[in-house]
């Protein structure tokens, strides 16, 4: 059986719970699966995020923290707080040149108005309240 390396990158608070869920999967199915968290302090912890995490590392993968993207206040929740291993970008690319697949995880929130012909035409006010 062939064994591949996924990296997830996540910019969105929103998708961190299911990106970090998504990283346990692949980890199940006897892959790595790693997620690095840019920009973002994690929302509360939940005692299943506490528990996915857990079993993430049992498996071989891991969560980073890119304290590069984040404040002071989010690096000290991240890493002291809830266990996130702290990385560099300058690590994360070297890890992210060693995966076999990096997904970008959601999207960051547009700060451009939708085009035309996009079906969904919210505003960036309206998509930041949702």
């Amino acid at each position: 059986m062939v064994v591949y390396k996924f990296m997830f990158l996540i910019p969105n608070k929103i998708y961190i719970p299911d990106a970090m869920r998504s990283t346990l999967g692949v980890a199940v199915e006897n892959h790595y699966g790693f997620a690095a968290i840019l920009h973002q302090k994690l929302p509360p912890v939940t005692e299943y995020m506490t528990e996915n995490l857990e079993w993430s590392r049992d498996l071989e993968g891991d969560a980073f923290c890119v304290v590069d993207t984040v404040d002071e206040e989010a690096k000290k929740y991240n890493v002291d707080e809830v266990g996130l291993t702290p990385i560099t970008l300058e690590e994360l690319s070297k890890k992210a040149l060693e995966a076999d697949y990096v997904i970008a995880y959601g999207l960051p929130y547009q700060l451009r108005e939708l085009p035309s012909m996009c079906a969904d035409s919210r505003t960036v006010e309206s998509a930041k309240t949702e």
